[in-house]
Parts: C-alpha cells; structure tokens; sequence
C-alpha cells in the first residue's frame, strides 16, 4: 500500500534554459500574469510597481513559469485600473519608469522567462492626448475622426446616438461640452466614460499602434495580451441593438461592437510587424466570442498565436460540461494549426477556488464566500486537469497559494468602476486584486513596507509564499511540483489531442502517450484502475495493487512508463 500526494521534482537550470530557448515555446508554455499594483511593492507607498515584480522575478522562475504576462503599467489616470491609457510609450509614475521596465525584460531573460505586455488597443484615456485636442477644438475637429463622435438624437441632441449600453453600465455614450460652453456632439466608450473607443476606421489609429508595437519590440518584450481583441471594430453605421440588458447577451451573441470580421485585418497587419522581429515574439487575444469556433478565427497561421478560452474558463466542476468543452476546443483549434490555450482566474473573475467553492450557475464575479476548504479542493485538481491538458496554460498570480477572492471588502475602499455604475458587470473585481501575501507576518504580509491598495483579510499570511515553501501537501508545492513534471515529461504540453478512457460517471480519465490524467469530480472517492506510477496528485491517493481509490474533488497524474 502506498499513498501519493504531490512529490518533489526539482527543475535544473539547464532544463529550465533548455525550454528557453526552444522553438514554438508558445504551443505549451505556462505564462503567469502579474498584476502589478497587487504583487510586490518595492518603495512602501502601498502600490505595487515594476521594481517589485523584478525583485521577485526569481520566484517566479523557480515556480516553473515560462513567461510573465505584464497588466497594463502605462502612464494612466487610473479609472480602470491602467486599463484607461493616456500615454503607452510611457510608465505611470506609481509603477516606475522606462529604465525599470528595462531592468525588468532585462533580468527576466537572465533567468529565461519571456516578457508579455499587454496593450489596450479598443479604447484610450480620455486624457488622450489625441482625446483631449479633440474635445478641446470643436465639432470638425480631424482629430475627432480617430475615436466614434456623433451628433445626439432628439429635437437638440439630447438623445445618445444610437441605444448601445457600456459593460460597465448605463449609455455606451457621453456627450461633451463643447469649446464655447454649450452641450455638443456624443462619443463612445464600451466601457467607462474614460475610456472614448478608437475608431479603427480611420488610418491615423492603425500607423499608431504598428508603431506602439515596435516600440515595445525593440525594447525586448517577447509579445503581447490584447485586451478586449474583438472589440476594435463597429458594425457600418452604428447600428441599434433592439435590445436591453445587452450585457447579458455577451458571449452568446455575435454584437455589432464586438466580434466583427474587419477584426481579423488588423491582426493579418499586426503579425506582419511581429514576424519583423526575431526570437518567436507572440500574440494572445482576449477575445470573448459566442463559441470556441468563432475564438478559433483568431489564431489562424497569419493572425494571432494564442486565444483565451473563456468558455473553459466559465465552465463548471462537472466532468460531462468539461469533457465537451475540451473536445470542442481541441476539434476547433485543429484546423488552424493553434494550441489551446487553458485558464482558470484572472484580474476581471471570481479565483477559482471561490468560485468552485459556490453552486453553479452564479457566473464568473460572485460576493459569496461559499465552502471555503471544497473550493480549495477543487481548485487544485482543476488546475492539475489545466496542467495536464495538450496545449498552454496561463496562471492568474496567487492562484499557485490557493488564493480565495476577498469577498468581504467594504464598499469604501472598491475601486472597480463597474461597481459604481448600475445595470452592468457586478463590480466585484477587486476581490481578485487584493495584494498577495509573501511572508506570514510584517506589513502587507511581505508585499510592501506601507500597507497595501486593498485590505488584505486576516489569516492571509497561513497562505502565503514563506508560509507554504517546503510545507508537504501546499498548494504552492503542488504547482512546483506539477510544472516540474510537465517540463519533464515529454507526453505534457504541446499536442492537440487526448485518447479518452473509460471512466465512472463524474470523472475524467485520458491517456496521453505514457502519461495518465484522472479527475474525479464528484463528493465521492472512486475505485480505478492504478495506471502506473504515481506523479502528481492533488489529494491522498491509496493504490493497493493493480487498483487505486482516488478521493472526491480530486486529480492524479500517472506514469506508465517503466523506470529501471
């Protein structure tokens, strides 16, 4: 009889530069976002900046990582949390400066870890400059032409142009006041006020950003995440919608101010600047769409190298619903020649562990707790299912701590601003930002020397990096010891399809060549088959024999390989 758990496996630094340097690293890298005002703050002002995230670059190497993918740190006023950019050749002061930025794409090449970007190409910062000059000189304004101005509806224009809603909630339109003081012309922003959409129409918006592109590219960043992908082109002529309660239809829907084909231009343009440069630089698409179809248009062999898969993503812990959405994404990924690409959390969703902690069918931003230690054991067996599965993986940071969302966070100190606007996103985005803990005790739990943005909640530091490095059975040794085996094992990553076994009802089992993955999704431990040597597991496994008991909410990886 023995029992398994997740057993150590050391990377060597030859392997890890040995991954490095290989062709396609993209097709099955595992890429660790960095939010960075929440990961590591080097100057004690309680925000994290770019010189934090460089100091813990060795962290993230050991983790097993093979790339950092960067939220924005542009010079921002902040609305959305440097989603609302006023200047992307410039880093907001709170984050540093260009020289850190450098030091930072510097030192991660040192020890092998690529550099993602991301770039906020649909909308900009109503302190634009382009934004500001436009408002500033009138109706006529030619620079007006680079974002969605139109004249209002109604007897003096007092009605939005046409009925869309922001995501955010209420009018996807503001209307200005002009030069001389009276009411004027409307502009769009799919998302906050702050936030005035670029009309892609217009030629001026295109050159800008090849040249924003190659300005990161020649400072050494290794690709990049484009926010909100689908959204750069509008429907001919703005047309109405017809309906209310629009953001509800997201994702379900193909809209006319997201998911439109002129998209697909943009990229073909874009890969042309990438293909510019060497060293494999990439480019990973946040592209909502109605079905993993549509999201497959996105990586065809001239366009973009990786999409999101929401709809992972958005799925349940069921085995049937995860069976049928890995399927249909390694069939739809296959005739574009494009790895899958697997996440479980990110900045703008309920973590997984709190999300699997409560009842299906609440959606990706919940404000329910829900059972605490079942949404951790669920967490980490979807994350080994993740890691198991034929293509990439991105991994939101402090999901390796098993990290819950913060979801009692008092109103006063949120900072999302769909929260602030009715009918909209349910604005609990802070919940996943709160900063994460490195160290059990101190100020912030190690994040910084003067508190931090959001409240961390009490108890944060049994979670942290100090608290569980070495501890057996961690989350934090589990996601060691699983990226370990992946970058070991050469039946992991890369791949685009799965041999399923025969399994019991609500559980997952394929083999991939001598390697074995069984999910058990259901509140009841199940008798199968022990298909060899145990790697990973993220709960105590008992094999006697030929047959092994693997516990409720919980995922195995085996070898069936013969060792000598």
């Amino acid at each position: 009889m023995s029992q398994h758990s997740a057993a150590p496996a050391p990377t060597s630094a030859s392997a890890v530069a040995a991954v490095a340097k290989r062709r396609d690293w993209w097709r099955d890298a595992v890429i660790y976002q960095v939010y960075p005002r929440s990961f590591a703050d080097s100057n004690g002002d309680g925000m994290g900046d770019l010189e934090g995230v460089r100091t813990r670059l060795p962290y993230l190497r050991d983790l097993g990582v093979d790339a950092v993918w960067l939220s924005p740190f542009y010079a921002s006023p902040q609305a959305d949390a440097g989603y609302d950019v006023a200047d992307y050749r410039a880093v907001d002061p709170m984050f540093g400066s260009l020289l850190d930025a450098d030091a930072l794409i510097r030192d991660a090449h040192r020890l092998n870890l690529r550099v993602i970007v991301d770039l906020v190409p649909n909308h900009s910062s109503d302190q634009h400059e382009w934004f500001k000059r436009a408002v500033a000189e009138g109706p006529g304004s030619a620079l007006r032409e680079r974002y969605h101005f139109r004249p209002g509806k109604g007897k003096d224009g007092e009605l939005p142009p046409n009925d869309w809603e922001s995501i955010f909630g209420g009018p996807a339109w503001t209307r200005v006041t002009e030069p001389d003081g009276t009411p004027g012309e409307w502009y769009l922003h799919l998302f906050a006020p702050e936030q005035p959409d670029f009309n892609w129409e217009h030629p001026a918006v295109g050159d800008e950003f090849r040249s924003i592109l190659r300005f990161w590219l020649d400072m050494g960043v290794d690709g990049f995440r484009i926010d909100v992908a689908h959204g750069l082109v509008k429907a001919e002529g703005l047309p109405d919608l017809g309906s209310h309660d629009q953001v509800k239809l997201l994702g379900n829907d193909v809209m006319p101010f997201f998911d439109q084909e002129g998209v697909h231009e943009i990229y073909r343009q874009w890969r042309l600047v990438l293909d510019e440069f060497a060293g494999e630089r990439i480019f990973v698409a946040e592209a909502w769409t109605p079905t993993i179809e549509r999201t497959a248009h996105y990586v065809r062999p001239d366009e973009l190298h990786q999409a999101f898969n929401f709809q992972y993503l958005s799925t349940h812990w069921d085995a049937e619903e995860m069976r049928e959405v890995i399927d249909r994404t390694l069939e739809a990924m296959r005739p574009v020649g494009a790895p899958a690409t697997w996440v479980l959390s990110n900045h703008d969703v309920t973590r997984h562990a709190t999300r699997f902690a409560n009842p299906p069918g609440l959606g990706t931003q919940i404000r329910l707790a829900g059972d605490r230690e079942l949404g951790l054991r669920r967490a980490r067996a979807a994350s080994l299912l993740m890691l198991a599965l034929p293509g990439s993986a991105y991994v939101y940071q402090g999901e390796e701590l098993g990290l819950p969302d913060v979801v009692d966070l008092p109103d006063e100190v949120r900072q999302d601003p769909a929260y602030f606007r009715g009918a909209g996103q349910d604005g609990f985005r802070d919940g996943c930002r709160v900063p994460i803990p490195w160290t059990r005790t101190g100020s912030s739990y190690g994040f910084g020397d003067g508190g931090s943005w959001l409240p961390q909640p009490e108890g944060w530091g049994e979670l942290s990096v100090e608290a569980q490095t070495g501890e057996p059975g961690s989350t934090l040794e589990l996601y060691r010891a699983a990226l370990a085996v992946r970058r070991e094992q050469p039946d992991l990553g890369a791949g685009t399809s799965v041999e399923w076994l025969r399994a019991p009802e609500g559980v997952l089992a394929f083999r991939r060549g001598e390697f074995v993955c069984v999910a058990n999704t259901t509140g009841e431990s199940v008798a199968m088959p022990a298909y060899g040597r145990v790697l990973v597991a993220s709960g105590e496994v008992v094999q006697v024999d030929d047959e092994a008991k693997v516990p409720a909410d919980t995922t195995v990886w085996w070898t069936t390989a013969i060792t000598a």
